[in-house]
């Protein structure tokens, strides 16, 4: 099975400077008027600012399991981009939000 999680945007141009800082480079592939970054072997983040997205801009939410979430938060903030504190679940789970220009919720979250 593949994954396809797609970001509706308003303005393509920002939204693909800020999720080439997000990811930490460019897109992956382009296919047609979308942008998508592959963030696992089926997983793709699909970046789609054509009109036939533009009631949903900013209302896409999607969790990405990480290893490395001080590294990615730090490399994050020394180019400008903010989080939500980060938060500790009873269970170990260490996660934080981070919003797009637009407000879609990409989530970090790493296991204890």
């Amino acid at each position: 099975m593949d994954l396809y999680s797609i970001m509706p945007v308003s303005d393509l141009g920002r939204a693909l400077e800020w999720f080439a800082v997000f990811f930490g480079r460019p897109a992956d592939e382009v296919i047609g008027e979308e942008h998508l970054w592959q963030v696992g072997e089926n997983a793709w983040v699909v970046v789609d600012a054509r009109d036939v997205r533009a009631g949903r801009v900013g209302k896409a939410m999607v969790t990405l399991g990480v290893t490395d979430l001080d590294d990615i938060l730090a490399r994050l903030a020394a180019r400008g981009v903010e989080h939500d504190p980060v938060e500790t679940y009873g269970y170990g789970v260490r996660h934080v939000d981070v919003l797009d220009p637009d407000g879609n919720s990409l989530s970090l979250a790493e296991a204890p």
